[in-house]
C-alpha cells in the first residue's frame, strides 16, 4: 500500500488521506513503513497476546467502526487478504462508505487454504465498490464472482511500484546477515509462518530444511523466524543446532529485499514473496498446495511443491544440480506489471471520487 499512499501525497490539491493501522505484526509494520518515510496517522493498537481470529475480528470491526464515523471519509482503501481488511471492508460497508480494494481478486478456490485469507479477501471483494485488480486473470475472477466489469481496473500490483523505489543497499541492518557469503555459497532463503502450515507440516519442511543443509555444500539456509509462538518453538526446536541454517529474527524489509537480491533461491509459503521473487528473477518453490497468485507459477517462475519432506528436498535438489532448470526459472517474465500500479489508483481514484475527497 505504500506506492498508493506516498501517490496520495504527491497531490494534496486532489486529495486528503488518514493513514490508520490495527497493528498486525506492528514489530515488522513500523519498519517497512520507516523505509518509505511513513508512519500511520491513528495506531489502534488492537493487537493482543495469544488473540483468536474472532476476538481480533471483533475488536477490529468495533474500533474501525467507531473512527470511520468520526472521520466519515468519502472512501476506505485497503489491501490484500488480512483480518483487518475484512473488517475494515464491513465496517465502511456498515457505514455507507465506499471501499476500494487494492490487490483485488486474487483467489485459490479453497476456502481453507490459504486461511483465513481467502474468506478475508472474498467477504472484501463482495463490499467493495472499486476494484484495483492487478493482473487480467484476477479481473476475470472477480467477473465470475458477478462484479460489475465497470468498478474493476487492472492496474498492475504496486508491490512493483514498491520495488523499483527501493535503491539495493550494500551491507544489511541486521549484521548477521552480512556474515554470510553470498559469492562462494548458494544461499537459500527460506520463510514458512501460514497458519495451515502450523503443526505436523511446519515439522515437515524442517526436516527438509535439514536433509538440505546436510546434503549439499556449500549451501546455507536463511530463515528469518516470524514471531508467532507457533512457528518460533517448532523451528528453533528442529532446526536450532543446525549447521549451515541461519534462524534470524523477522528481516526489515530493506533486508529481506538484499536477501532476495543476493540468494539462488526462494522457499516460501508467503503469497507477497511470490510475487517479489518473480521480480528479481529468483526461482521460489511455493511449500503449499495452491496458489492466489497462479501466474508466477504460469511464467514458469516458481512451482507448488507442498509441504512433504521428500518433495521439497527432491525439488530443491533439482535446482541446485540442474542448471538448464534453474536458468529457465530465472529467466521468466514477471506478470504484475510495469511499476505504475499506484498511479493508475490514484488516476481512477481522481475520476471515480468527487473533487476535494478524503
Amino acid at each position: 500500500m505504500a506506492p498508493v499512499v506516498l501517490e496520495l501525497e504527491r497531490r494534496p490539491t486532489e486529495f486528503e488521506h488518514v493513514l490508520v493501522t490495527t497493528s498486525q505484526h506492528r514489530e515488522m509494520l513500523f519498519p517497512a513503513l520507516a523505509m518509505f518515510g511513513m508512519k500511520p496517522d491513528i495506531d489502534l493498537e488492537l493487537m493482543e497476546e495469544n488473540q483468536s481470529l474472532g476476538s481480533f475480528a471483533s475488536r477490529s470491526l468495533s474500533a474501525l467502526s467507531s473512527l470511520l464515523s468520526e472521520l466519515k471519509p468519502d472512501i476506505i482503501l485497503i489491501q490484500g487478504d488480512t483480518t483487518t481488511v475484512m473488517t475494515g471492508a464491513l465496517a465502511a460497508f456498515y457505514l455507507g462508505v465506499r471501499v476500494g480494494h487494492v490487490e483485488a481478486g486474487l483467489r485459490s478456490f479453497q476456502r481453507r487454504n490459504p486461511f483465513p485469507e481467502e474468506v478475508n479477501r472474498r467477504i472484501a471483494g463482495f463490499l467493495s465498490d472499486l476494484h484495483f485488480a492487478p493482473t487480467e486473470r484476477a479481473r476475470k475472477n472477480l467477473l465470475r464472482e458477478g462484479v460489475a466489469g465497470e468498478t474493476i481496473f487492472v492496474t498492475g500490483n504496486t508491490i512493483v511500484d514498491a520495488l523499483q523505489s527501493i535503491p539495493p543497499s550494500n551491507s544489511f541492518d541486521d549484521p548477521k546477515l552480512d556474515n554470510i557469503d553470498y559469492d562462494r555459497n548458494r544461499v537459500l532463503l527460506v520463510t514458512a509462518h501460514r497458519r495451515e502450515n502450523h503443526g505436523p507440516p511446519l515439522r515437515s519442511i524442517c526436516a527438509a530444511l535439514k536433509r538440505l543443509a546436510e546434503t549439499f555444500d556449500p549451501v546455507e539456509i536463511v530463515f528469518p523466524v516470524h514471531l508467532n509462538p507457533n512457528v518460533r518453538a517448532v523451528v528453533h526446536e528442529e532446526l536450532g543446532e543446525t549447521a549451515g541454517i541461519h534462524l534470524v529474527e523477522p528481516t526489515t524489509y530493506r533486508d529481506l529485499l538484499g536477501l532476495m537480491r543476493r540468494c539462488y533461491l526462494i522457499v516460501t509459503d508467503s503469497g507477497g514473496i511470490q510475487e517479489e521473487a518473480v521480480s528479481f528473477h529468483k526461482p521460489v518453490l511455493v511449500l503449499r498446495d495452491v496458489t492466489e497468485r497462479p501466474e508466477v507459477i504460469e511464467a514458469g517462475a516458481g512451482k507448488l511443491i507442498g509441504v512433504d519432506a521428500e518433495r521439497i528436498v527432491n525439488e530443491v535438489s533439482e535446482l541446485m544440480t540442474d542448471e538448464g532448470r534453474y536458468k529457465q526459472m530465472c529467466t521468466a517474465e514477471n506478470p504484475f506489471g510495469d511499476g505504475h500500479a499506484a498511479e493508475r489508483i490514484a488516476d481512477i481514484l481522481a475520476e471515480q471520487l468527487p473533487r476535494g475527497t478524503s
